[in-house]
């Protein structure tokens, strides 16, 4: 009577409500870190700083929550990005889905690996990410699509698109905050229900 602790056996997952509160939350932190972000020159825009957020949700709770949380907030914190700043495409968002989204597969397979696998595993999600952005950027170049201008051939949209690379690149500064957020958060998501 009165125990937190969970019998020997028993499956202690969070509420129903609990994931759900999760991803809302979650969801809002992301897209406030994808709307209000470092400002910097195109074609990249701006640095953000969701990447915090993401990380380490992927780390405290179950793939679905942490995937959901991080393609809803990055969607909306995009759109916002394209609706409200000047110079964004309404490919945009999309390009957060794609490219952000599957970084937190990375960081769920390495959470229970060691702190070595697992900033390695932040260093493969930033590289996917760059990654992501600078081939579709790449494309969407050489075609003149979704408001990337004239066609410029392969070549030159390349060399126009190369600028991705260092610039999400440098979210990498990110990562010791993220073990940082790790060590002093993993008490409150335990308390959640989130046990890894």
């Amino acid at each position: 009577m009165g125990s937190e602790e969970t019998p020997a056996g028993e499956d202690r997952s969070p509420e129903h409500s609990t994931v759900l509160a999760v991803i809302a939350v979650f969801s809002a932190l992301i897209a406030l870190g994808t709307f209000f972000t470092i400002p910097i020159p195109p074609p990249v825009f701006e640095i953000l700083w969701s990447p915090t957020v993401f990380l380490s949700l992927a780390y405290f709770t179950d793939l679905g929550t942490s995937f959901s949380a991080t393609a809803i907030g990055g969607f909306l914190g995009e759109a916002l990005n394209v609706a409200y700043k000047s110079g964004g495409s309404p490919i945009y968002p999309f390009g957060m889905v794609w490219s952000t989204g599957p970084e937190v597969l990375f960081v769920y397979w390495a959470r229970n690996k060691g702190i070595r696998t697992l900033t390695l595993a932040m260093v493969a999600a930033t590289v996917f990410e760059t990654m992501g952005f600078f081939l579709s950027d790449w494309a969407f170049y050489a075609y003149g699509l979704f408001g990337y201008g004239s066609p410029a051939g392969t070549t030159a949209a390349f060399w126009t698109a190369l600028p991705d690379v260092p610039a999400t690149m440098l979210q990498l500064v990110y990562i010791p905050v993220v073990l940082y957020i790790i060590k002093v958060a993993t008490p409150a998501f335990k308390r959640l229900g989130f046990e890894r």
